[in-house]
């Protein structure tokens, strides 16, 4: 597994942006690229959800409640993957996750949370009306 680290949450008004990121040490087994990760969403009493996902080939995938919205990417420079929130809604307001595996090659659909290894700690985002 790999230390993964989020920050950049924090409370906004609806209409408005944010942009989280989430670094990534520890990555002995394959470099920064090699990793597919995705953002995940949770609130209390509900499952957590995926958001958006990025492949080794740069491959995004996002739900249907965020598409046009939102952009996940990836700096391999820097080992960050972000995620650009724009047009926020109140039913945006979760803590947000953000995990990694090495070992999905390729994507078509967001991947499912038990596929992830590592995920950070969560970063809580708050969007008020």
């Amino acid at each position: 597994r790999v230390k993964l680290v989020e920050f950049g949450g924090g409370s906004v008004q609806a209409g408005g942006s944010l942009r989280l990121s989430c670094v990534l040490s520890g990555n002995t087994y394959s470099s920064f690229g090699g990793y597919c990760m995705e953002w995940f969403r949770q609130v209390p009493g509900k499952e957590r959800e995926g958001v958006a996902a990025i492949d080794r080939q740069g491959v995004t995938i996002y739900s249907n409640d965020v598409r046009g919205r939102f952009t996940i990417s990836k700096d391999n420079a820097l080992n960050a993957l972000h995620l650009q929130m724009n047009s926020l809604r109140p039913e945006d307001t979760a803590m947000y996750y953000c995990a990694a595996t090495p070992d999905i090659t390729g994507i078509a659909s967001l991947p499912r949370e038990r596929f992830f290894e590592s995920w950070g700690q969560g970063t809580q985002v708050n969007v008020s009306s």
